[in-house]
Parts: C-alpha cells; structure tokens; sequence
C-alpha cells in the first residue's frame, strides 16, 4: 500500500459557499494534497452523511423528521446526493484537466463519515438509531465499503491519481461509550467495545486498499488510535500547541505512540470555524517543532509522520479564512519537510 504523504497541507473536507467549481479552483491552487471538497450548504445531501447516502449499495438513505432515515429505492435524496458527488468530480476533473495533473498520479484525499458516525446519524425504519442494531450496522460497513471501493476506483479513473480515503467519525467516542443520543430516554444504546470498533475500521481498510485517515475532530481517543497501527489519525492539537508546558500523560504516551511506531499524525491546528489572525505557517511550523520536542521526538518525523489541517470541515468558516487556513497549512508543511532543524 502506498504511504500518507507528509510534509504537506490539506484540508479535513468541507468548504463554505455552493459553487463546486470555485471550491476545486480554491482546494487545487492552494494546496498540494488536494481533497474532493464537500459543500454543506447546498443543502440536503450534500453533507457529511449526504456524501455517504451518494456511495451506498443497495442501502439507500431518505430523510426524516429528524434528519436521516434508510428508505426504499428510489430515494429522492439519495439521487440529490449523487448529483451533488457527480457536480464535484466533475469540476476537480475540469480543473486538473486544465493543470495537467491528469495521470500523474498526484494524491488527492476523498472524505466520507465512517460507518459508527454513519449508524449513530441515521434511523432505522421504526426510528430507532441504525447504531443500536448490530445487524443493520454491519450492513452499513458492508455497503458503505464497497461503495467506497467503487468511488476509489472512480476517482483514480477520473484523474489517474493517487486516492487517499479519510474516514470521518466525530461520534466514535460517544459509541465506544454508549452516550450515542437516543429515540427516547428509555431507549438505551448500549456501547459497542473498543475492539470491535477497531477491527471494523481496519477490515474497512483492508478492503478498500488504499492509504487512509480517520478522523475525529472531537476529545482524542487514543485507546483506538492504538488499536489501529498502518492508518493516519486526525487530532486537533490546538489545545496541546497552546499549553505544552502543561501536557497531560496521556496526551503525551498518544502522540508518541502513534509517531513512533510510524504513521502519521494530521494535525489539526487552525480553527475551523473563525478567523484567527495571528496564524501563520512559521509560528504553526516552530509550535509543532516545540511539541515534538517536548515528546522527545526527533525533528525528522516533522517531514516523515506530520500532515497539516484546520481542525475540521470550513463550511462554517468565511470563504477568506477557508481559503487563507488552507494556504497557512500548505505553508506550514512545506516548512516542516523542507529543514525541520531550522524551527
């Protein structure tokens, strides 16, 4: 399997506004590793578990009073979903086409929401959360997998690109813990074991075959990050940039654990949702030198185990700060490849 690209930039995967030509323009012109830009505010099926509905086998997704719901065939929002997908290969491969990055094998990442988020955001039929009936989760690993293969395999014919996959899952925590909300207090979601967790992420790995991440832009779970070696983990590391003098234990054992054994940490180090004007690349690069050495790492693995992000999707972000975010990342990372002694 391919290894993550590190020393670079990237974005988590949702941009702000509706036009999906400017936003492959904007995430192409901006960074090296490149992603397939979500688009939220497009409405109904265009988000995180709108993507998700667009690459479902056999499974299709309709919403319901709450949100999401598995319908029949036939689904209007799984076609409005698969309208939205289509729009955006279709201008990332206008735009490539363009640039001449066509069959050069150039990375770019794909993001969809990971089956435990998945099975925690949508309803059965009789509305109970899909996460409560082991069943119809293993249906949505089993679905959600291999439309994932299918969309790879799309993406690299397409582009001739090197496909990266990054697993959204916000709400793996809350299902290893069972606090995933239910239908009613009566209710109860059991928790599902960390272990079970694990060996599904890692059999969806293994099936679909290509480098992957996954990401959880809520508190760290390094107990999974443990448990699953040979994959990229995405943490936000803002709190740890802004307190390393003050580093827990385990804050501390997670990052090196995960570095040393040598994957890659994707470091989410800018605020998703607001402006911070005091970012720059060169105070983001020397913050992750600082913590690096406060780990006892050696400086190398800046530029062989570290990929730069904002901590999340930008969709709610101002299209200035989306744009400046993602070229502060793509800065940073080229700082930590090209002299990481030099921080």
């Amino acid at each position: 399997m391919t290894a993550l690209p590190t020393g670079v930039g990237t974005g988590i995967g949702s941009m702000p506004g509706v036009d999906a030509p400017e936003t492959a323009t904007v995430i192409n012109g901006e960074l090296d590793l490149a992603y397939l830009g979500e688009l939220p505010g497009r409405g109904i099926g265009a988000d995180m578990i709108g993507r998700m509905a667009a690459l479902l086998v056999d499974m299709p997704i309709d919403t319901a009073t709450w949100g999401y719901r598995l319908g029949s065939r036939g689904s209007s929002v799984a076609r409005r979903a698969r309208g939205f997908l289509g729009a955006d290969l279709d201008a990332i491969e206008e735009v490539w086409d363009n640039a001449g990055f066509i069959g050069t094998g150039r990375p770019v990442k794909v993001q969809v929401a990971g089956p435990f988020t998945l099975g925690a955001s949508i309803e059965l039929v009789n509305g109970h959360k899909a996460i409560r009936d082991r069943g119809a989760l293993r249906d949505l690993v089993d679905s959600g997998t291999e439309g994932l293969v299918e969309h790879v395999a799309e993406v690299n014919r397409r582009l001739g690109a090197t496909v990266i996959v990054q697993l959204d899952e916000p709400m793996v925590g809350a299902v290893i813990d069972g606090t995933v909300p239910p239908l009613t207090r009566f209710d109860v979601i059991p928790p599902i074991a960390l272990t079970d967790v694990a060996e599904a992420l890692r059999s969806v790995a293994e099936r679909v075959g290509v480098p992957m991440i996954v990401h959880n832009c809520g508190q760290p779970r390094w107990d999974l990050i443990e448990a699953l070696p040979g994959i990229g983990h995405g943490v936000d590391v803002t709190r740890v940039l802004g307190d390393l003098e003050n580093l827990d234990r385990v804050t501390l054992d997670g990052i090196g654990v995960l570095i040393d054994r040598g994957d890659v940490l994707v470091a989410g180090v800018l605020p998703a949702d607001r402006e911070d004007r005091r970012a720059r690349a060169e105070t983001v690069a020397t913050g992750l030198a600082a913590l690096t050495d406060r780990i006892g790492l050696p400086r190398k693995v800046l530029a062989q185990n570290i990929v730069v992000t904002p901590t999340c999707g930008l969709a709610g972000a101002a299209p200035d700060w989306a744009r400046t975010a993602l070229g502060i990342c793509a800065r940073a990372g080229e700082l930590l490849a090209a002299d990481p002694q030099a921080l």
